[in-house]
């Protein structure tokens, strides 16, 4: 069963979240969503860019209160 993992970067800088992500994909499960919270507004444009480029799936970003909440489903 797909599992839901909330990554904390909170307070690091470019490249610390996006490298959070890519620790913490390379351990989950295909199907599984991480949820990274980064309050480096380049993490907005960062993520979704090195998903694409890896080709994992998007699946949303949202802004709150100076953090990004953003997901990714890892599906290879």
């Amino acid at each position: 069963m797909p599992e839901k993992k909330v990554i904390d970067a909170r307070g690091s800088f470019c490249p610390g979240p996006l490298m959070e992500l890519i620790g913490w994909i390379k351990l989950a499960a295909i199907g599984d969503e991480l949820e990274l919270l980064s309050t480096d507004k380049g993490s907005a444009s960062d993520v979704p860019e090195w998903v694409k480029k890896v080709g994992h799936e998007f699946l949303g970003s949202r802004e709150e209160a100076g953090v990004w909440h953003i997901t990714v489903k890892k599906v290879k």
